[in-house]
Formats: structure tokens, sequence, C-alpha cells
């Protein structure tokens, strides 16, 4: 079922856990009871963001769907959904932020960065909402930038919107990987030190996911 109070959101994994989300392998599951704990109410976030829910009837311990059938009608199954829409407009607003970041593997990108160093999206200007840098804490220096993009700026191909990732890399590595399709030099970055990475599927999120910790590495300095 899709919920409209996240349409265009992305979460935010580190305010998950702080809401009380439990990841269980790479799905951050939350749990509550409702109507003086008649039913206990489950909510699932994954690592593309997706929402889905679960309701249990606690006397049967069974599913609960009838909320779920628009044609259903009745006081009791209208409390169940004030009561549903509430928990999820409060997670709606205390854990997701716009969505900016539309493709999958970029959504993919942002999990595995807050997983693994607990750094979060910093959007520093106003004037350019899509796009946002990574900093590794101890050092404040910048190990990735983020942002949507035309692709025709960089193939002079075709004309795409396509979300980006800027890392900073081995010069060497650099020429390497460069190959005019999925790996270019540099948008707005210094081209000897900085890749760009098209998150279209071109190159598998394993890969990506090992430049990132190199670039996080070379941020230490």
């Amino acid at each position: 079922m899709k919920y409209e109070m996240f349409r265009y959101k992305s979460p935010d994994f580190e305010e998950l856990k702080k809401y009380g989300f439990k990841d269980e392998n790479g799905v951050f599951k939350f749990q509550t009871t409702i109507l003086d704990k008649e039913f206990t109410f489950f909510v699932y976030v994954n690592k593309s963001g997706e929402v889905s829910t679960h309701l249990v009837d606690n006397s049967l311990q069974e599913e609960y769907v009838l909320h779920l059938n628009e044609s259903a009608v009745g006081s009791f199954v209208g409390k169940i959904r004030e009561e549903i829409e509430k928990i999820l407009m409060d997670i709606s607003q205390k854990c997701f932020f716009e969505d900016v970041f539309k493709s999958k593997q970029a959504k993919e990108v942002i999990f595995y960065i807050t997983q693994k160093y607990g750094d979060r999206l910093e959007f520093l200007w106003d004037n350019s909402p899509d796009v946002a840098i990574w900093r590794r804490k101890e050092t404040q220096k910048w190990y990735g930038v983020i942002f949507a993009l035309d692709k025709f700026k960089l193939d002079k191909v075709r004309h795409e919107a396509v979300d980006i990732i800027d890392l900073h890399l081995d010069e060497e590595e650099i020429n390497a990987l460069v190959n005019g399709k999925t790996c270019f030099r540099a948008y707005h970055m210094n081209k000897k030190h900085w890749m760009t990475i098209c998150l279209d599927g071109g190159m598998k999120s394993e890969e990506i996911f090992k430049l990132i910790d190199e670039s996080y590495s070379l941020a230490k300095k």
C-alpha cells in the first residue's frame, strides 16, 4: 500500500534509529500498540526507502486487514485508520526528508554511508537544493558530493536526468576508470583528484561502495 505522507520523501536512517526503529538485516522495523493495546502496528522501511506496514489483532494473533479495504466503513475501522495515519505522519515528519535523489542506486549509496559512517547528507546551499555533501567528522573534509544533473553535461550525447556522485580518488585510479559512459572526470570538482560516477546502474553498487571507502580514507589527511 502506498502512503501519501511518504511520497517524494526519503528516510533519514539515523533518525529512524532514534525514533525506535531496529535494523534487521537492512530493513528498519518499528512496532507499537494502538487502541488500548488491542492491536500491534508494525512499520518497515527498507534501504530503498520503501515503507510497508502490518497490523496484528492481539486477541487473535492474526493479521488484521479490514482497514485496508476502502469500502469498509464504521467507527471502529475509522479509529484504526486514524491511529495508523497519526503514527505514519509523525514518522514522516521526524524521520524523512524531501526526496531529492530519486534513483534506486542513489538511495543505496545514501543508505550505505549512513550505515557504515553514520554521516548524513548536508545541503549547504539554499539556491542549490539538489546538491548535498558528506564530510568526515574528525577532519570536516568532504569525501562525497551527490546531485542531480542532466547527463548531457557529461557525455554531450543525450539529455537525461541522472543522479551523480563525486568522489576523491587516486589519480591513477581515475585515469583507469573514466570511460565516458558511467565514469567521468569530476563535474564542478578538481578533475585530477575527483571523479564523477552516474548512479544509473552502469557501475555495480558494491564497486561504488569500495570507491566511497577510498574517498573517505583520503579525507583523513
